[in-house]
C-alpha cells in the first residue's frame, strides 16, 4: 500500500516559530533528522521518495481550459491557510505502519530541540480502475 505523507507550511502543533526564524544549528538537526529517518526508511525498503518544496513565496497557479493561453498567477494569498512544504511517498503493508512513520516525523526536532508536532496528513494512493472490470 503506498501512501503519501503531506507537511504543511504554516501553524504547528507545538507553536514553534517558522523554519526561517531558527537558528542555523536548529535548522541543521531538523535536516538530519529527516536525513536519518529517510535512510532508515530506504533500509526497511518502505521510501519511495521524499522531497522538500520551495517555499510558499514561490508558488504559481496554472489555470488551463485547454484551448486558450494558460492563466498564470503568483502565490500565496493571504487567505491560503495549507501550502505544501513537502512530501514523503511510502510504500508499507499497512495504514498503522503509515501512521507510525507520520508520528515520526510529526516529532522531527524544531528550535530549540522540542518536537515540531507538525501536523502530517496521510493519504492513500489510489491506484487506476482495472480496466478489465
Amino acid at each position: 500500500m503506498r501512501f503519501m505523507l503531506l507537511q504543511n507550511y504554516g501553524q504547528v502543533e507545538s507553536g514553534c516559530p517558522p523554519i526561517n526564524e531558527w537558528s542555523p544549528e536548529d535548522i541543521q538537526a531538523h535536516i538530519a533528522f529527516q536525513q536519518a529517518l529517510n535512510a532508515e526508511l530506504t533500509e526497511l525498503g518502505e521510501l519511495v521518495d521524499a522531497q522538500g518544496l520551495a517555499g510558499p513565496d514561490q508558488v504559481k497557479y496554472v489555470v488551463s481550459d485547454g484551448v486558450n493561453p494558460p492563466v498564470i498567477t503568483d502565490g500565496p494569498y493571504s487567505e491560503s491557510k495549507e501550502l505544501l512544504a513537502g512530501f514523503r511517498m511510502i510504500d508499507v503493508d499497512s495504514l498503522e505502519r503509515a501512521i507510525e512513520i507520520a508520528a515520526k516525523a510529526s516529532a522531527a526536532p524544531a528550535s530549540g530541540g522540542a518536537p515540531i508536532m507538525d501536523p502530517i496528513e496521510v493519504r492513500q494512493v489510489l491506484g487506476a480502475p482495472d480496466p478489465e472490470m
